[in-house]
């Protein structure tokens, strides 16, 4: 279809065009209407005063599918100061029956079930597309990141057949008569490929079957996956982790037009030892609560001026039997989370990387080898020194645009109740 965009109308002042969208909102006043149009780039607006070509737009409803040929016309009192004058209207899908809420009001009035229940309506609402636009710039710059950083992007198995990756429940299938699971994530595999390419990531689906009905918590989510090898500890992976999102800042901004925080060029770090103290929770804690990462978030920016906060050092009794210990003090890891604005979204590490180790490492677990022995073939056969982190994409976005649940910011989340539409 020959058509211009709402965004480009400026381009096309004094011209004919044909601008075709949704009908976002009428307004029929006594001696002028106008029709507000919605394509994928924004609103444009129609004025109709004609008397058929106003019956016209009396017989359509809103969210019905319109092409609207008119002239793109200068005038300061219209939105972006241009509007669409003169125009002819061809209706291309009609709307019969009433909407379930209104699109066109800033936010939606509807509960978050309804507009769950409602996808395919909900998700056209500025608001609701906004987030899925950050989401989508925000991967490009993972992405962009990685790539300008000589890392490979992999695809990994979604379907695998040991539930052995981590200590969350998983999601048991049949497959062709034979048991097998979704995975957990793509950690022993992006492993693995560091012995192909040295530095990898994925961007993909992850599955955990978690009883956690949470505004922070989905059964489903996009995983953003990075690992790198020849690093001398943790600390290089914060390094790389750190640019990587200063890029994706950059990205969104440029792309969804978002203001985002800045990135620190040395996001300050603390060990979860002091994290515990800084919380106010007790020394043995074997993890932080959300009211604790609360806190650390909360002295990172009064303390620092920083949106963002490391936690290094977690009780290796905490952390996958893949993890490194700390040189220094085995007792804690070589592993890290990535707090932002007082949420974790990052976790990460270094891994174990010798083949003696994981033996070790599986059997204080009491795991056999047997169900490793795909993934222990890596080490067998030689791995450098590695690590790596996944950061929750729909968590991340959330936490960027201040939304109080991660469904929000969902285009058709998957939780413990909701596996429609």
């Amino acid at each position: 279809m020959q058509r211009i965009l709402s965004s480009r109308l400026k381009a096309h002042v004094h011209e004919t065009v044909t601008v075709a969208g949704w009908i976002h909102r009428r307004r029929l006043l006594k001696s002028v209407a106008f029709l507000i149009v919605r394509d994928a780039e924004g609103l444009s607006q129609v004025v109709v005063d004609d008397p058929a070509t106003r019956a016209q737009l009396e017989g359509l409803t809103e969210e019905s599918v319109v092409a609207v040929t008119a002239t793109v016309t200068p005038n300061d009192q219209a939105p972006d100061g241009i509007e669409l004058t003169g125009p002819t209207i061809r209706a291309l899908s009609t709307v019969t029956e009433s909407l379930p809420f209104e699109l066109h009001r800033p936010a939606l009035g509807a509960t978050l079930p309804t507009q769950l229940d409602h996808a395919a309506l909900a998700l056209r609402h500025p608001a609701r597309r906004a987030s899925l636009r950050i989401a989508a710039a925000a991967t490009a710059g993972f992405r962009a990141a990685l790539s300008e950083q000589r890392f490979v992007e992999i695809q990994t198995p979604k379907i695998v057949a040991s539930a052995t990756e981590s200590g969350a429940n998983v999601f048991a299938l049949d497959y062709f008569g034979r048991p097998a699971y979704l995975a957990q994530s793509p950690q022993f595999y992006k492993q693995v490929m560091v012995g192909v390419f040295e530095r990898v990531f994925e961007v993909g689906p992850v599955f955990r079957a978690e009883p956690s009905d949470t505004a922070r918590h989905l059964a489903q989510y996009t995983s953003l996956d990075a690992e790198m090898g020849f690093i001398d500890d943790h600390r290089d992976v914060m390094a790389t982790l750190t640019r990587t999102l200063t890029v994706m800042m950059a990205t969104i901004t440029a792309r969804a037009r978002f203001a985002t925080p800045r990135v620190p060029s040395e996001i300050p770090a603390v060990h979860f030892s002091e994290a515990l103290r800084i919380a106010g929770a007790p020394a043995d804690e074997p993890d932080l609560a959300p009211a604790h990462e609360r806190a650390l978030g909360e002295w990172a920016l009064r303390e620092h001026g920083s949106d963002f906060v490391y936690v290094t050092g977690y009780p290796m009794r905490k952390r996958p039997f893949y993890t490194h210990p700390d040189p220094a003090d085995p007792q804690w890891s070589n592993g890290f989370d990535l707090l932002f604005r007082g949420l974790e979204i990052v976790t990460g590490g270094q891994r174990l990387h010798r083949y003696d180790d994981y033996v070790e490492a599986l059997g204080r677990a009491g795991e056999p080898l047997e169900p490793y022995a795909g993934y222990l073939d890596a080490f067998r056969y030689g791995m450098p020194p590695h690590g790596g982190w996944a950061i929750g994409l729909e968590r991340f976005v959330g936490r960027l645009t201040g939304t109080a649940n991660v469904r929000e910011v969902t285009a058709f989340p998957r939780d413990l109740h909701r596996v429609t539409p």
